[in-house]
């Protein structure tokens, strides 16, 4: 919704808004939030004359939603990532993608439909109205949330393999875990820098393409929706795609063609930047989305939950995800500034972003594909039995793994 919050904010106050130090900080500050969050819950007036002020108290609030974000991130993905070592096997990892990333996706389309909706029942006009009640449609989906967590258990791997009740051999655990979690947080880094980048600027730029002066809302905020789209088919048919060639070979091979995409993209930008085509512009951008879906977005977040043990899964996920987030906040702050260095240029303002995602997504694929292990259906199973003998090897009591009820361990193992 901020995207196109913003770009409302930009027609209504103008220069007020244009230089206003606010408009660096606004689309990125919820990201420097959500790694506070992450990293915290991972280990555990409005008259014209105040609109800086007005400004300013946005920013100072998304930072707040940005820790709500981070709050529930790991934890969920944590929990159906565990929750999914108990279904059937070949289907695991396309179950984990469809109640995470596919729902975040389908948050990118609601966000981008919603204002849509939202200036179509005013006609255009009184952008006050529709860029205070896009945000505060945004305030039901997290209630809901708050609700539905009242009714989750802890899945069958928490139980038997929690440090909740043991001290963390962090020493350790970095010597087991250090470089492979310096892989997967720089691929998500690389992912959402670009990712969260496009998502937030994608009306912008497509305001920059019509006139934004005098194109109406519903135009821009219309294609932005069909942009937006796009995420789903990626999503959608990549998530079993996961099952079929692996979570490893699904994340290369779909960034690898973003990347491709990402560079002919750009050198084809000043064919595709004019009102008359803007429908190919928005085919091409979107497929551009949807290999990111399919590569990385889908399955940076399989390797995160599955490439650890389950004792400390929830602060390895944190903190993989907190750094995704911090290349969403620096994505998202520099992406101004990386369209501002082409100029007085439209074409060059609009090409740089591409060239610097397209990079990204190439040494993505080389980091994926060379350090990140192959995930296997029983991943968590197996990683919990490697990761609890090399405990084991290094004089660590693993008998107080588990959760305890009564005052007494949960069973671990048969007959212990």
């Amino acid at each position: 919704v901020i995207g196109s919050v913003i770009t409302v904010l930009a027609i209504q106050y103008g220069p007020l808004w244009s230089t206003s130090t606010a408009k660096s900080y606004l689309s990125a500050i919820a990201f420097a939030g959500t790694v506070v969050g992450q990293l915290l819950f991972g280990t555990g007036s409005y008259y014209k004359g105040d609109a800086v002020g007005m400004f300013n108290v946005l920013t100072v609030w998304r930072f707040f939603v940005g820790i709500g974000i981070g709050g529930e991130y790991p934890a969920g993905s944590v929990a159906a990532a565990e929750s999914s070592g108990e279904l059937r096997k070949g289907t695991r990892n396309m179950w984990f993608i469809l109640f995470t990333n596919s729902m975040i996706d389908w948050g990118f389309v609601m966000g981008a439909f919603v204002p849509w909706l939202v200036a179509a029942a005013c006609h255009n006009t009184n952008l006050e109205v529709i860029w205070r009640t896009s945000l505060g449609i945004g305030v039901v989906f997290p209630l809901s949330l708050f609700v539905l967590r009242f009714f989750l258990k802890e899945p069958e791997e928490f139980q038997k393999h929690s440090m909740k009740h043991a001290r963390t051999p962090y020493r350790l655990v970095f010597r087991f875990y250090g470089w492979r979690l310096f892989v997967v947080s720089s691929i998500w880094f690389l992912y959402d820098f670009s990712a969260y980048s496009f998502s937030i600027y994608s009306s912008t730029i497509l305001a920059n393409i019509f006139d934004g002066d005098s194109a109406p809302l519903t135009t821009v905020f219309g294609w932005n929706t069909v942009i937006n789209l796009f995420y789903i088919p990626g999503t959608m048919l990549g998530a079993p795609v996961s099952d079929l060639l692996g979570p490893k070979r699904a994340l290369a091979v779909g960034v690898l063609l973003q990347g491709v995409v990402g560079f002919v993209m750009a050198g084809c930008y000043p064919y595709l930047a004019r009102p008359e085509v803007v429908g190919g512009f928005a085919v091409v951008f979107g497929i551009f989305q949807s290999l990111g879906e399919l590569g990385p977005g889908n399955n940076i977040g399989v390797l995160a939950a599955k490439t650890c043990a389950t004792g400390v899964r929830g602060q390895y996920y944190g903190v993989a995800a907190a750094v995704g987030k911090l290349g969403a906040f620096v994505g998202t702050y520099v992406f101004p500034y990386i369209v501002k260095a082409g100029g007085g240029s439209e074409v060059l303002s609009a090409q740089y972003p591409f060239y610097v995602s397209s990079a990204g997504c190439v040494l993505s694929a080389v980091l994926c594909w060379v350090w990140v292990p192959r995930v296997e259906q029983d991943m968590i199973r197996d990683e919990d039995e490697r990761f609890r003998g090399f405990l084991e090897e290094n004089g660590y009591d693993t008998g107080q793994l588990g959760l305890r009820k009564d005052g007494a361990a949960v069973l671990v193992e048969e007959g212990k």
